[in-house]
């Protein structure tokens, strides 16, 4: 029981800190480097450091590639979490 709440707090965290990261892409700091911050700092940390930012004009948004590149880097590593989670469960 205990690995599935670890499973569901890293699920449910890198979650969140996608979603801050969107809401970053609006921002001066940028989608990038927001979800960093909230991988790091966790997304309550990543939200205030994109809100003291300030916003980009309107209907601009900053992707860039670096968004792309961390978005795989982190399904990735989930995916490669769970499995070896998943792995190392036996099953009576």
């Amino acid at each position: 029981m205990a690995i599935l709440l670890i499973i569901f707090g890293v699920l449910s965290g890198s979650l969140f800190s996608i979603l801050v990261g969107i809401f970053g892409a609006s921002r001066r700091l940028g989608f990038g480097w927001t979800f960093i911050l909230s991988l790091l700092l966790t997304p309550i940390g990543g939200l205030i450091c994109a809100l003291i930012s300030d916003p980009l004009p309107e209907g601009e948004r900053r992707w860039g590639c670096i968004a792309n590149l961390i978005l795989i880097c982190a399904i990735a590593t989930l995916v490669l979490f769970v499995l070896t989670v998943l792995s190392t469960l036996t099953f009576i």
